[in-house]
Parts: C-alpha cells; sequence; structure tokens
C-alpha cells in the first residue's frame, strides 16, 4: 500500500522538510536524490528551499490555519450570551419557547444585521459553553422571593428545630400511574415503526409516599381522588408506631388545608406538625424524585402484559425502592445544597 504525506502529522512534517533542506543547503546533496530518498516529487521540495532562502529555518515550522474572519466580534458574542442565558425567545418576540439554532441566527441577523449560518450558530454556542439541555418546567405563578426565603430561612429554620425537639422531617407528596404511559424511544429500522405489545385494559392508580433525608420511605396505594377524609386516614396510618415527633412538608393542595385535617393535626398534641412548601415550587420536594424514578423505571420500560395488575405493579415497584436506601438518600443530595445537609 502505497503512503504518502498527507496522512502525516504537522509536526513530522515539519521535521521532514527541515531535514530535507539541510540535506540540500547543508550537506550539498542533489534535491533529486534527496527527493527520490523521501518518496516525494522534486517539485515539493523547491518551494521549502526558497521558504528557507528568505526566511531562515523559521519559514519551514508548521502554520496552523487561521480559517476565516469571525463574523462576530467577542463583543457581541458576549451579547448573544446574555441574550440566551436565562432567558426565552418569546421575550424577544418568537412564539416558539426554546432556544434553537435558527432562533438565535434569526436573533443575530435581526440585533446585527449579520446572516450567519446553523454550522457556525452552533460553533459559536459550543464555545460559550451553551449546550443543549432540557429544560425544567417552572409556572409563571411561582414567586422567586418565597423560593429563597424557604430555602435560605424557613427550612434550616424547621431543621433546627428538629434537632432541638428530636423530631423528624419527612417529605409528602401523591402521585397517578397509568397503564399507558410514554414509552419514549428505541431502536428499529428506518420507515419501519417499532411495535411494543402492551394490554389494551386501561387501569389506574393512585399512590401517596414519604420519604426523609436518612432513607426511611412510607407508601400506600389507593384510587379515586384524595380528599380530606382520605388523607386524614392517610396520616393516621403514617403516624402509627412512630415515637419521634415528624415535621412532615406537604405542598399546598386543598385536602392538605382542609379543616378536617388540621383538627386531626391538633389531637396528635404536637406529635405531627404540616409545613407548607411555597406555591408552584415541587422542585423542593424531594419525593418529587420518587415519583420521576418509579416511573422511569417501572411502567415505561417493563409495559403491562395481559392480565398483568397495574396495582401490582405499582406496590412492587415501591417495595424495592423501600429497601434501597442508599438511592433514598441520594434524593435529598440531588435536590439542593440545603437538603444536602441532612
Amino acid at each position: 500500500m502505497k503512503r504518502d504525506g498527507r496522512k502525516l502529522d504537522h509536526k513530522t512534517l515539519e521535521e521532514l522538510r527541515r531535514i530535507a533542506v539541510q540535506r540540500v543547503m547543508v550537506d550539498k546533496e542533489s534535491p533529486s536524490q534527496v527527493a527520490a530518498d523521501f518518496g516525494f516529487c522534486r517539485n515539493y521540495l523547491y518551494p521549502w528551499l526558497t521558504k528557507f532562502a528568505e526566511g531562515g529555518w523559521d519559514a519551514l515550522c508548521q502554520k496552523i490555519a487561521e480559517g476565516p474572519e469571525p463574523k462576530l466580534s467577542e463583543k457581541q458574542c458576549q451579547q448573544v450570551r446574555r441574550w440566551i442565558v436565562g432567558k426565552d425567545p418569546r421575550q424577544y418576540g418568537f412564539e416558539f419557547g426554546l432556544w434553537t439554532r435558527r432562533i438565535v441566527a434569526a436573533l443575530i441577523a435581526r440585533k446585527f444585521g449579520i446572516p450567519i449560518g446553523l454550522t457556525a450558530v452552533g460553533r459559536l454556542l459550543a464555545r460559550m459553553q451553551i449546550t443543549p439541555q432540557k429544560p425544567l418546567r417552572r409556572a409563571y405563578e411561582r414567586d422567586p422571593e418565597q423560593v429563597a426565603q424557604w430555602l435560605q430561612q424557613t427550612y434550616p429554620q424547621l431543621r433546627a428545630r428538629a434537632r432541638q425537639h428530636g423530631a423528624k422531617i419527612f417529605f409528602l407528596d401523591e402521585a397517578g400511574f397509568s397503564s399507558e404511559p410514554n414509552l419514549g424511544k428505541t431502536y428499529g429500522l428506518k420507515g419501519q415503526t417499532p411495535v411494543v405489545h402492551t394490554t389494551g385494559q386501561r387501569q389506574k392508580i393512585n399512590a401517596i409516599s414519604a420519604i426523609n433525608a436518612r432513607g426511611e420511605f412510607w407508601c400506600q396505594d389507593y384510587t379515586g381522588r384524595l380528599n380530606s377524609a382520605l388523607f386524614v386516614q392517610f396520616l393516621k396510618d403514617f403516624m402509627k408506631g412512630r415515637r419521634a415527633k415528624v415535621y412532615l412538608v406537604v405542598d399546598g393542595h386543598p385536602s392538605h388545608k382542609a379543616k378536617a385535617v388540621k383538627a386531626y393535626v391538633q389531637s396528635t398534641h404536637g406529635r405531627l406538625e404540616l409545613h407548607f412548601l411555597p406555591p408552584y415550587a415541587p422542585d423542593l420536594n424531594p419525593d418529587e424524585f420518587v415519583w420521576q424514578y418509579v416511573k422511569t423505571n417501572g411502567v415505561s420500560k417493563k409495559p403491562l402484559q395481559k392480565n398483568e395488575s397495574l396495582r401490582e405493579r405499582v406496590v412492587h415497584d415501591l417495595a424495592a425502592l423501600k429497601n434501597n436506601k442508599p438511592l433514598l438518600r441520594s434524593f435529598f443530595r440531588a435536590q439542593s445544597v440545603v437538603y444536602a445537609k441532612d
């Protein structure tokens, strides 16, 4: 197999140029002989000799092509970064709420009057460490000040009280499961959509759980809608056999704030306290990771078969999760720096 210099790296080619020129200019060998020894045409050798005559040995050094001059200055690139980071395309008049290369290119053309290709936009974003990511959902009604107060004041004070009184802090949440989940993606031949066989029976089941930073886990399944009477029964079941005080953190669901619930909490004489998360802030509840994990690794990965019970599957998955304390503790470490201190 014939080999040539195109497969050599720049450093090796530079060294070959130096050796070839030295043999001709210093050792006084014939250019034809040197070219034959290296196995290349002597026409390649004469430009090297000319460069050496004009600029010396430095003229033979490797040089990396600079490429075309960038269309955007460094100042303009930083301006593009400020437009994107923490912002929404709809703030600039676009109808789509997610950043794409086309939207970035259109924004640059609108603001700077400079046309730029999609490939160039991709390189620009990569250079500024802006990568494609799946965004988190945030409600417009969410109050950042209340969230900050919870993380910086309310929860640290609650944690201090719990340590002082020997109480345990649990986070509680509810979730629903369906036998028709989003199966995600699989591989198949192009143009031939794969088929995943699953049951045609529609089943639904709800579950409630509570988790703490030590990996303790409690859960129950139920059918129908959650109301105050059902929630009171859940609280009674949750408190059975507990000796230590419990500070239970919940969201603002109406059943959590019902009069019957308040009456039951008062009847515990301080053994149980309810504390409420800021509105529209499910990301502050580590128990959300429980449902995310069970749904992602449960029915969506293993579709129900014929005559298989959704309830039995969910109960089995929750029971397996209950025995995995390291995983349960990791939900708190992943949630926030404040919870990771527990």
